[in-house]
């Protein structure tokens, strides 16, 4: 990405240090795997040495036992009077619940206009914070955004209350609030730092299985204090929340690793405006729900958590760092390939490239199909007129895997590769074979392609064709399209059958089955004979069988769509796993959503990657679209800190400004379709 020079970062540590100063602490971290060599300039995040953590395994968390739920008789005794200070959206979420239970929620916010919403929640509205304190609630629930919390606070007549009234505050950074409460309350009040992780968009249906997290940073000795803390509580356990004490340090610790991460993702992504398509992939949907569920929290709350985490600037740098990082990877890679094409091979000349290099005339697809759904022609077995030979060539891991459902339904399948899988072939009921001669003396009526992108060429080359049946269907399984298109009709004499899929799923992402996930395909070239067209509608019926969504589209559009979602889908898993995240105690469903998409990731090779980049002639450009999406982001946190600390340094004689809700990054454009018009579902 436009990475940030050495002196603004140190500047950036500047304006941090300036505003929020925290303690030095050891560097210890159990959150991210060592980084790579070229990733050691910034230390790992550290959790104090001297902190206790309570909940790093199910028998250690502190969780509220089941006598703490209370059946109906005895939930009278136990309503509380609680007021809620900012009735936002926030704050009119979490009353609606407490109202739910029966117990008594007042309500006071700066802007009335939440008056009538109140009346219709049965909570009872105060314009004036004077005559809420008066009614004398038990509990006060902070619900303000993290950067008024302070000033809204301070602004309260805490005179008006009673002495040992319990604040709770529900900010998700959790030393911030728990110093300035305590710095700023006096000390009969009690003290309840609370992070319900999860909110309207996240925890829409239910919020059973979601993390509240707290520490009692301050509870009278008395029973009935004790008793009014634990009934507080009981609000979560009673709906399901996984309760979970630990320290504010940790949980600033561990939220910078998971929450930070989480919302930085979202707000790029977000910049990019991604779109489902007609091919999603699993991942991608996944980025898609991230999106929704951070895009409706304000850009204060992101700011918030950035500023007052003390360790969210550094979780900033190695993101960074991380991806540029990926980004050396790859234009290393390109230039190995463009040097070998003009000082090892000048005879060649430079072939089709995708990206950087010199791009051969390209053969695009005619125009767009409209996606289609592809029905299987029958749903009983495969009858022996119908059964198929079918030669895999390139029997690794992927190969294996399509191999095992085409033995199961009958069809007759041989396979070749350069290792010799022979014994897992023979399991499988396969035959194998060492040599491509011999495979094709056999005449298999489709050749399936399970190479590696940056091999298919090579080995496509090198086969013995003149062996095979005139009319043998040719078939690719690569996860772009225009590229084995070309290569196809550059290098098949026009006997021959093409057939251009991709499987949008793997070994990982289909090991539990295939049902619903989409199958793309494109018939290049099919002859008109009966026979030939029901060979490629049987090919076709494996897949359909299996219950894949079966959509019909041409290579060129495929590869559109692909660019913005599996090219980026893998991007963001790649960056992510250089981090080494880890699971944590408290993670968010946003955050666990990162950690499934490193997993379905992390297991493909970094040449299948390249091989996105390389040979997709749209990646290039939204790599750097999430480049100026990730730049524009960092702008806006240093943008908005100088705008603080310029501020405090004028007296307030200047507003900083409001960054904007959604900065511009140039949509992904269409020329490489060439006028083809792009349907999507």
């Amino acid at each position: 990405m436009l990475s940030l020079p050495t002196q603004t970062y140190h500047h950036y540590h500047q304006l941090h240090h300036l505003l929020y100063s925290p303690p030095k602490t050891s560097l210890h971290s159990p959150l991210f795997s060592h980084p790579p060599p070229s990733l050691s300039l910034l230390p790992t995040l550290s959790l104090p040495a001297s902190l206790r953590i309570q909940s790093l395994n199910v028998s250690s968390y502190t969780t509220h036992p089941t006598h703490f739920l209370l059946s109906d008789s005895e939930s009278i005794s136990n309503v509380l009077k609680i007021a809620i200070i900012g009735f936002g959206n926030y704050g009119q979420y979490l009353a609606k619940t407490l109202v739910s239970q029966g117990h008594t929620v007042l309500a006071y916010s700066r802007s009335d206009q939440h008056n009538e919403t109140a009346k219709k929640l049965g909570v009872s509205f105060y314009a004036d914070p004077h005559d809420l304190c008066e009614e004398h609630p038990e509990i006060i629930l902070l619900c303000t955004s993290i950067i008024s919390t302070k000033q809204v606070l301070i602004s309260l007549p805490l005179q008006r209350l009673k002495r040992n009234t319990l604040f709770v505050d529900v900010l998700s950074v959790k030393e911030y609030a728990k110093d300035f409460l305590v710095e700023t309350l006096p000390d009969d009040f009690d003290i309840l730092c609370t992070h319900p992780m999860f909110g309207p968009q996240s925890a829409k249906n239910s919020w059973i299985g979601h993390y509240f997290v707290y520490e009692k940073v301050r509870v009278g000795d008395e029973e009935s204090r004790v008793s009014r803390c634990e009934n507080f509580l009981d609000v979560f356990v009673r709906e399901g929340c996984e309760m979970v004490e630990m320290s504010c340090a940790e949980h600033d610790f561990y939220a910078a690793g998971s929450q930070v991460m989480t919302h930085t993702v979202g707000r790029v992504l977000e910049m990019l405006e991604l779109e489902s398509t007609p091919i999603n992939t699993k991942g991608y949907e996944a980025l898609l729900d991230l999106v929704e569920n951070t895009s409706g929290d304000s850009f204060d709350l992101y700011y918030g958590l950035f500023m007052y985490n003390k360790s969210a600037l550094e979780i900033l740098e190695r993101l960074d760092l991380c991806f540029e990082e990926l980004k050396k990877q790859l234009f290393g890679s390109l230039h190995e390939v463009v040097r070998e094409q003009l000082f090892e091979s000048p005879e060649r000349g430079l072939s089709y490239a995708g990206n950087g290099a010199a791009i051969d005339v390209l053969f695009r697809s005619e125009g767009a199909l409209r996606p289609q759904e592809y029905q299987a022609r029958s749903s009983g077995r495969v009858d022996d007129s119908t059964k198929l030979k079918i030669a895999i060539v390139g029997f690794g891991n992927f190969g294996q895997f399509l191999a095992k459902p085409m033995v199961r339904h009958g069809h007759t399948v041989l396979a070749y590769s350069r290792t010799n899988y022979s014994d897992v072939a023979r399991e499988m009921g396969v035959s194998f074979f060492s040599n491509a001669d011999d495979l094709f003396e056999e005449h298999p009526e489709v050749i399936l392609l399970c190479t590696s992108i940056l091999s298919t060429e090579k080995v496509l080359k090198s086969l013995p064709l003149q062996r095979l049946k005139r009319s043998t269907l040719f078939v690719d399984v690569l996860s772009v399209k225009e590229f084995p298109r070309n290569l196809f009709l550059q290098n098949l004499l026009p006997d021959f059958d093409i057939l251009c899929t991709h499987p949008m799923f793997g070994p990982e992402s289909g090991k539990n089955g295939w049902n619903d996930l989409a199958f793309v395909f494109d018939k290049v070239r099919i002859g008109c004979d009966e026979t030939r067209v029901s060979r490629c509608d049987g090919f076709l019926d494996i897949f359909a069988r299996e219950g894949c969504r079966m959509v019909e589209m041409s290579c060129a559009e495929h590869d559109w769509h692909a660019a913005g979602s599996q090219f980026i889908t893998h991007t963001i898993g790649r960056v992510l796993e250089k981090l080494g995240l880890k699971s944590t105690p408290i993670d968010t469903k946003g955050y666990e959503t990162l950690l499934k998409l490193v997993e379905n990731t992390a297991g493909d090779s970094f040449d299948l990657y390249y091989g996105l980049f390389m040979y997709n002639v749209n990646a290039m450009e939204q790599l750097q679209r999430l480049d100026l999406a990730f730049e524009s982001l960092k702008k806006q946190l240093i943008g908005r800190l100088h705008g603080v600390l310029r501020k405090q340094l004028f007296e307030n004689t200047e507003k900083f400004p409001v960054p904007r809700k959604h900065p511009v990054v140039p949509k992904l454009s269409q020329t490489s379709l060439e006028g083809v018009v792009v349907q999507s579902n």
